[in-house]
């Protein structure tokens, strides 16, 4: 994998709330880099009210990296389970794990009105792949067939704060999950590393539109949140034995902020 590595998450691309109108918006986060990797939700490959949008801006953004000479590595996302491959990467011999996140939990995203709807079809799909109890390859076919069944029948339009800020308590139950999450997403990322990937040190996941680092039962945990409102993003980036941190910084283009947290692997991290 040729290096600057470069991880970006959950574009959303053609997302009603995505905040990437143009994909050339990207540009200043692809130039320079050797691969950039797409750690899911690149695009709402489910959703067919956003899929003819989301296919062009997909093609647009692949078109954009073959101009900057970057490769482009697309991993699934619960948005986008139709990538091919492991679902994962790994750097610096296993230490580093780049995964969606959406394999953490159970049911994927629970706080969605349908894993409320449909938790007997996600047990029966437990039941179906026992094997992913302990393998990380069937864990992440799983979390691809537990995508496709929670498919959702429809999507917000609106990308007003207040909007969707309403979305999200409706049901009550509905807040309650995603708050959870929020709080529980880091020790839960630390705990799916430490069972599917004992050697791991850090793991740089998305899919819970929070970022930010943490340690956790002696790993330290990324998340690079997201390009929908009203959540920010982040950047990371692997090169010469370096990984790098730090938010994402909006407007016309979007362009690498300062780094927030760097390591010399396995050094302990240097947080400004």
């Amino acid at each position: 994998m040729n290096e600057p590595v470069r991880i970006l998450s959950d574009l959303h691309l053609g997302h009603a709330a995505s905040r990437i109108e143009s994909v050339e918006e990207l540009r200043p986060l692809i130039a320079g880099a050797g691969t950039v990797v797409f750690n899911g939700d690149t695009w709402q490959e489910l959703a067919s009210g956003f899929r003819r949008r989301a296919e062009a801006l997909l093609s647009d953004l692949q078109a954009l990296c073959r101009d900057e000479g970057a490769a482009a590595v697309f991993l699934s996302g619960n948005h986008d389970p139709g990538w091919s491959g492991k679902g994962w990467i790994e750097l610096a011999g296993g230490r580093i794990v780049v995964t969606h996140g959406d394999a953490v939990l159970w049911a994927g995203s629970p706080w969605s009105r349908e894993a409320f709807e449909r938790e007997a079809e996600v047990r029966r799909l437990w039941e179906e792949h026992r094997g992913a109890e302990d393998d990380a390859g069937e864990r992440l076919v799983l979390a691809r067939a537990v995508a496709r069944a929670l498919k959702a029948a429809s999507y917000p339009k609106g990308r007003s704060l207040v909007r969707r800020a309403m979305d999200a308590v409706s049901p009550p139950r509905r807040a309650w999950e995603i708050l959870s999450v929020w709080l529980h997403h880091p020790q839960a990322t630390a705990a799916f590393a430490r069972r599917y990937f004992p050697r791991a040190e850090l793991v740089v996941a998305g899919h819970f539109h929070w970022p930010g680092v943490w340690r956790r039962s002696g790993r330290v945990v990324i998340n690079t949140g997201a390009f929908v409102h009203p959540h920010p993003a982040w950047w990371v980036e692997w090169h010469d034995g370096w990984l790098r941190c730090g938010p994402v910084l909006d407007g016309p283009v979007r362009r690498m902020g300062q780094a927030r947290a760097v390591w010399r692997f396995g050094d302990q991290p240097r947080t400004s």
